[in-house]
């Protein structure tokens, strides 16, 4: 992703002040796992930089529509994504050894010693969280064909019925009951 970096300016010189943080990027593709996913018309984001006395809390949306590959059909899978963004730049780093527990939890970044706050990581894992990992071309999506290789979506094959079919025989035949199949219990002896 390309870098996004806020100047602290006088904007943001006293505790309290804030100011809107807008801007495009004109990234056109990212990876999640074994996923490639392209995005055709970038992504914009809207920020609210707010002075929070030790440092600069950074809140918005970064918005994008990606294109990546149906996991069951492999035909393109194309969704929105809208993802929340919420980090927090400490002026300088806390003291270690008055730390509290639950404070050990606590997401920070840095100001730059140049009086800059990169914001490029903040964006990107807020589209990354927002990515699905299982990657549907539609919800009830069918998938291949395990005999052809045929997209159920678009045609049935008849392979689905046959293996259903033998699913089913299967099925009985391993039945415990299944030798009395032949069994015929005749009254006229």
């Amino acid at each position: 992703m390309e870098k996004v970096v806020f100047d602290i300016d006088d904007r943001l010189q006293n505790p309290g002040d804030s100011t809107q943080f807008q801007g495009h990027l004109d990234q056109q593709e990212y990876r999640l796992g074994g996923h490639d996913f392209t995005v055709p018309a970038g992504m914009d984001y809207d920020l609210m930089l707010t002075n929070a006395g030790d440092g600069i809390l950074a809140t918005g949306i970064i918005r994008c529509h990606a294109v990546g590959t149906c996991d069951r059909c492999l035909d393109p899978a194309e969704f929105d994504i809208e993802g929340e963004v919420d980090e927090y730049y400490l002026f300088e780093a806390p003291a270690e050894e008055g730390s509290e527990p639950e404070e050990e939890d606590v997401d920070f970044s840095l100001v730059g010693d140049d009086q800059t706050i990169d914001l490029t990581e903040a964006l990107e894992s807020a589209v990354l969280m927002e990515t699905p990992y299982i990657v549907l071309c539609k919800e009830d999506c069918k998938g291949l064909c395990p005999v052809c290789g045929a997209n159920l979506n678009h045609e049935d094959c008849g392979h689905a019925a046959q293996i259903q079919r033998q699913h089913e025989e299967d099925k009985l035949s391993s039945s415990p009951f299944a030798a009395l199949k032949d069994l015929h219990l005749d009254d006229n002896k």
